[in-house]
């Protein structure tokens, strides 16, 4: 897929332009062009690949507000009074428009491919409206184009979610008949596997929002679409694992590609760096001035594993275990996550020792997925070139996993097909590969504040956090399972500091971040980094949890939740225009 292509394309051939829900897409001469052949509904239909996630916002960047990242300031979504009626916003309906025209015209076409371009229509359409219910809930049905003088429509209430998400499974359901397209060894078109892999995404969505959302009442329609993800993912063919030669890269090397990986990629973004098309991820995760500069948390990271399969947290001394022995003989993921051990990074293609950097890291635990390991010229410009992967097979077997356990239908062959050969691939080993948990870990019974129990259900949690960190998933994960309270709630800590002074952080014998209180002491070396931990309640200030010792604690600001917040208000501006809209709850 050549998304940034299309724009140009498309722009001399598209029948009208961006418009507001009440003006009519007028016909021109161009319309038989387009209808009347195979090769003009192609052109047309791939306008609608610009639905899916850009390069600069992103995957990699959805994760900076949850529970697993500590960043620079506080977003939107969680500082105090920030978000409102009149600061929401995403209520545009441009995309539909041009979605709902292609289809009513391709329906009256001859074209014998019609119904293939018709059903790639309707998976954009799905994904239109998933989004838009994920934010607002209630929204407008529209599976046509809208007359000027249609005030009817145009100032007609929104419809029931429950009503749109039947909509959308039906879409996706027509999508999955129709395309006739079944695999793209690119990884970058629509195929019926992909509206399968997503059909598995939305579905686990929509029916965790049915089982645990319980002011709706649907609790008793969540099984079966647990049971849809499961269908959907068992129809799904010709994808595996990626297995890198190096046990220790199979993870990572699916991040940093220029081509997608076909084994295990199921749709991706492919950046084209003759075309001057580049994403900007060295940068964000890396600079110190560009960015939320995200770092994972280090709740979060106590949940990897170790490689024999047990949990770090057994440990009665994990909480007191510095940095460089704590990530010692963990789950390989961990290593392909953040800087760690012996990882080098390179300038110039001459290796270069890379600690975790303080100056640009506020926990310590500082990422590398998504980054190439040359410094020049990612870090300092947006030229990242790799591919951004949407949709992929560890995904999938996440997304059956949970729903079996949800059903009630996990068995220990289903649990080593998705959970195992997960861990397996990260070089974990023991029962935990073949045999379902039967007791739940205390840690993550803690960490999801008592609110999940069931020890399968909480296996598959934390593999899901370790795989997809970073990918974009965690806020609906977390909205889904109505377990908001994480976004205020998780700390913002990090590594386990035993004694002011400098510390090595990568058992190299070279003294790597120097934490002190009050004057500023001479450095042993010209790289170590200094972090002022004198006693302060300033935003942006590092502090240890003890005063001279214990976690870094980072200070982004305050952060509030509020159950309101799983929707997003409706913007006042739109509300004006049609008053029959209503508003979510307590906003």
């Amino acid at each position: 897929m050549k998304k940034f292509h299309f724009i140009w394309v498309m722009a001399s051939i598209l029948p009208f332009a961006a418009c507001d829900l009440d003006e009519m897409p007028v016909d021109t001469g161009t319309n038989q062009a387009i209808f009347g052949s195979a090769a003009g509904m192609e052109l047309y239909a791939n306008s609608f690949y610009d639905i899916l996630p850009g390069t600069d916002v992103g995957v990699f960047q959805g994760d900076d507000v949850s529970d697993l990242v500590a960043r620079n300031g506080v977003d939107n979504l969680l500082a105090p009074g920030a978000l409102s009626p009149i600061t929401s916003s995403g209520w545009s309906w441009t995309a539909l428009r041009n979605i709902n025209y292609f289809i009513e015209n391709a329906e009256k076409s001859t074209v014998p491919e019609k119904n293939h371009y018709i059903g790639m229509a309707r998976f954009f359409r799905a994904l239109f409206y998933f989004e838009k219910v994920q934010r607002f809930g209630d929204v407008p049905w529209i599976d046509r184009t809208i007359d000027v003088t249609d005030t009817v429509a145009l100032k007609a209430p929104r419809t029931d979610r429950f009503e749109v998400m039947d909509n959308v499974l039906a879409d996706l359901d027509y999508a999955i008949a129709n395309i006739t397209l079944t695999s793209d060894p690119s990884c970058t078109r629509i195929t019926q596997n992909v509206a399968r892999a997503y059909k598995t995404r939305i579905c686990l969505f929509e029916a965790s929002v049915r089982k645990y959302h319980t002011r709706y009442g649907m609790q008793s329609t969540a099984d079966t679409w647990f049971q849809h993800v499961v269908d959907a993912a068992n129809a799904i063919t010709g994808f595996t694992l990626h297995q890198a030669t190096a046990s220790d890269r199979s993870y990572r090397d699916l991040f940093i590609t220029k081509a997608p990986y076909a084994d295990e990629t199921i749709l991706a973004v492919a950046l084209d760096a003759s075309l001057q098309v580049f994403s900007s991820a060295n940068r964000r995760f890396i600079s110190p001035t560009y960015g939320n500069r995200p770092s994972l948390t280090r709740n979060f990271v106590n949940t990897y594993l170790k490689l024999d399969g047990t949990p770090f947290t057994d440990d009665p001394n994990y909480a007191t275990t510095p940095f460089a022995e704590e990530v010692k003989d963990r789950d390989l993921r961990l290593k392909q996550t953040i800087r760690l051990g012996d990882y080098h990074r390179t300038e110039n293609a001459v290796p270069v020792v890379a600690p975790p950097n303080f100056n640009q890291t506020f926990t310590g635990y500082q990422p590398i997925k998504w980054c190439y390991d040359e410094r020049f010229p990612y870090d300092d410009e947006s030229r990242n070139d790799n591919a951004h992967i949407i949709m992929r097979w560890g995904e999938v077997l996440l997304n059956k996993a949970e729903a079996l356990a949800e059903l009630g239908a996990m068995d220990n062959a289903e649990w080593t097909a998705t959970i195992g050969a997960l861990r397996q691939r990260a070089g974990i080993t023991g029962s935990t590969l073949t045999i379902m948990p039967t007791t739940a870990d205390p840690y993550l019974v803690d960490y999801y504040l008592g609110k999940f129990t069931n020890p399968v259900l909480l296996e598959v949690m934390r593999e899901r956090a370790v795989e997809l960190v970073f990918e974009g998933l965690r806020p609906d994960d977390l909205r889904r399972w109505h377990i908001g309270e994480l976004f205020e709630e998780a700390p913002m800590n990090g590594i386990y500091v035993s004694e002011l002074g400098e510390h090595d952080l990568n058992s190299d014998g070279i003294m790597d971040v120097c934490f002190y209180q009050g004057t500023k002491p001479a450095p042993s070396n010209s790289t170590v980094a200094f972090v002022d931990v004198s006693p302060s309640s300033a935003v942006g200030r590092i502090q240890l949890s003890n005063g001279t010792s214990g976690e870094v604690q980072w200070n982004p600001g305050e952060r509030e939740w509020l159950d309101k917040k799983y929707l997003y208000p409706i913007p006042e501006a739109d509300r004006e225009r049609n008053p029959a809209l209503g508003q979510n709850p307590d906003w």
